[in-house]
């Protein structure tokens, strides 16, 4: 969307990563008979370290240094292969192809020790940076407030948000910058508070906030360029498990595991088939899996967390 633009922010204590991941029982689930293990967005390995526990081979890839050096602490150099780079990225991809694993992982979003981490700029506490890079390369938050024209705002807010003022937020936004540029979370709350009203509050900041991360990362973009390469990757048998925390990613994952299990893909008014004519795997389970409400209670950022799971065809 926007030309890369920034310097490196400081590392912080790879220790803060070491964290329970969301959904780990129902992950936990899904480890025997694994052998290879992808995980594409590593965090600090808490979910690699149930496959790794159980001696699978592992291939981790995170694009944000400071998780890889957690889940080198965590996980240690035997059996485990690290790979600093965006999951949906070719060199990523590439790594994965040659890996062949027979079990691959996406926990998409933000961990908490990222969110925790004000200088991280991903929450919206009063004076937090505005970054929200996944890594230390490319465009910030700022970046895009302050340089993406109204119409890119507007989509960012109502495609990423949901946000019904989309319109109107991004012209706050245009009109405040001329008189100050964006650089910390008050001053996007503070645009959103004038759009919203005085009643908007927590959930409405976390909402937009999560609709300019999104951005900043494209991520949607990567998730749905990736799956494919990564399904075709996996052995005959084999699983693609991936934790959504947004409405667009789960819609992407739904809508390919959707068509990956249907035998004709072919528009309905056509009368002959003439695509591959057969499923390349199925939904396992059919229906997406949710945090239990004990997990929830305990940990709140859980709570909109769906976990969906493609085996591939055998043959």
């Amino acid at each position: 969307m926007l030309s890369p633009l920034w310097c490196r922010a400081a590392v912080t204590d790879a220790a803060a990563f070491e964290h329970q991941p969301v959904l780990h029982a129902e992950i936990a689930a899904l480890v025997p008979g694994v052998a290879r293990m992808v995980d594409a967005t590593l965090g600090g390995g808490g979910h690699a370290a149930l496959f790794r526990g159980a001696g699978a081979t592992v291939l981790g890839i995170d694009r944000d240094p400071r998780a890889l050096a957690a889940a080198r602490r965590r996980l240690g150099a035997d059996g485990v292969t690290y790979l600093e780079a965006p999951y949906a990225s070719d060199r990523a991809l590439a790594a994965i192809q040659e890996f062949r694993p027979d079990f691959l992982l996406l926990d998409l979003g933000v961990s908490s020790p990222q969110l925790d981490d004000e200088a991280r700029g991903f929450t919206f506490r009063a004076g937090a940076p505005l970054d929200m890079r996944m890594g230390d390369d490319g465009a910030t938050a700022a970046d895009l407030l302050n340089e993406a024209s109204e119409g890119e705002l507007r989509t960012v807010f109502a495609d990423f948000g949901d946000e019904r003022q989309a319109g109107r937020l991004a012209r706050e936004i245009v009109r405040r910058r001329g008189n100050e540029p964006f650089a910390t979370s008050d001053h996007l709350v503070n645009a959103i508070r004038a759009v919203l009203g005085p009643r908007s509050g927590p959930p409405d900041f976390a909402r937009l906030f999560q609709a300019v991360r999104i951005a900043v990362n494209d991520e949607l973009t990567g998730l749905a360029e990736a799956l494919p390469a990564m399904r075709d990757a996996l052995t005959p048998g084999g699983r693609i498990a991936v934790i959504s925390y947004h409405s667009g990613e789960d819609r992407i994952v739904k809508h390919s595991f959707q068509d990956w299990a249907r035998s004709c893909i072919c528009p309905p008014e056509q009368p002959l088939c003439t695509c591959r004519g057969r499923p390349l795997g199925r939904l396992e389970p059919r229906k997406p899996v949710y945090p239990t409400a004990d997990e929830q209670a305990a940990n709140p950022r859980s709570r909109s967390a769906t976990l969906r799971i493609f085996r591939t065809a055998e043959v």
